[in-house]
């Protein structure tokens, strides 16, 4: 392992690669949770729970008698995974099926599987494993498009000068009655800590307790418009804030980022367990 393994510049992120056509399972590159967490004052056990959903649309391997498969994967990675893997290298280990025969989409989904979980505990027991569903050419018109719900934040005619997340723009009505609500913004946007190219996506935050004033929350929402991190990290930042700031007793945030490479990462944040929602796109994924 080289210097810097581990960490997003060692990477192949921004870096010209060569796209490998064997099946190559080393090519999945970890990077820890942990680093980004502390900064967010978040050590030991989170307070959330959760996964981030992963939508792979260039997935193709061969036959037994050497003729392209294809599929579209799902992939869930519970959020209590000690690593993430880097999405790029996710592209390259996916392609690194494309010129290997196998003997049918039930191994590919049984590699897949095995090989991510390993990545996401970094040579640690595996204590949660990914889930791996594979959709067939015959069923990709029942993959279903539909926004995320809530109540529109980006009707709200405010102005934004904030393009750094701001945590003071959050603000609730502590000494009102507790709502139960869902806000939903499609003016996410923040860029990869190492390209620097824009993630764009949207944001469903659904919460009870004090009533969040929605001009600030959209504020805070635009105010990642230049912030660099990853989309795990981000959705973090925002669960975390939210729940220091305007203290709900109950609160969920899932973002949907637009597809990058051929792959979509949309995480999911809890503050108590449950199903987590069908990995379902918007229309500009």
């Amino acid at each position: 392992m080289g210097a810097g393994f581990g960490t997003p510049e060692g990477s192949a992120l921004g870096k010209a690669s060569t796209y490998p056509e064997q099946y190559d399972p080393a090519l999945l590159y970890p990077i820890p949770r942990a680093p980004q967490r502390q900064r967010l004052g978040i050590t030991g056990q989170p307070r959330f729970f959760g996964a981030d959903l992963w939508t792979a649309y260039e997935l193709s391997w061969l036959g037994p008698r050497g003729k392209p498969q294809l599929a579209i994967a799902h992939v869930m990675v519970p959020c209590e995974s000690t690593h993430i893997v880097e999405s790029k290298s996710f592209k390259l280990y996916l392609n690194s099926f494309s010129g290997t025969r196998l003997a049918d989409a039930q191994e590919v989904q049984r590699r897949i599987q095995a090989d991510v979980s390993a990545a996401l505990w970094q040579g640690g027991p595996v204590r949660a494993s990914a889930s791996v569903r594979l959709i067939a050419p015959e069923d990709f018109d029942r993959e279903p498009i539909h926004e995320l719900d809530g109540l529109n934040l980006d009707r709200l005619d405010i102005e934004c000068t904030h393009d750094q997340p701001a945590p003071e723009l959050l603000t609730a009505a502590f000494d009102e009655q507790p709502v139960e609500e869902t806000l939903a913004s499609r003016l996410l946007k923040s860029n990869c800590p190492v390209t620097g190219q824009p993630d764009w996506g949207s944001v469903r935050i659904r919460y009870a307790g004090p009533q969040i004033e929605q001009g600030g929350l959209l504020r805070y929402i635009v105010s990642f418009r230049r912030h660099d991190d990853f989309h795990e990290h981000c959705v973090e930042r925002i669960f975390t804030d939210l729940w220091e700031r305007c203290r709900p007793v109950k609160l969920t945030v899932y973002a949907r980022y637009t597809r990058r490479g051929g792959l979509d990462i949309n995480p999911y944040r809890t503050s108590h367990p449950g199903p987590v929602p069908a990995n379902v796109r918007t229309a500009r994924q």
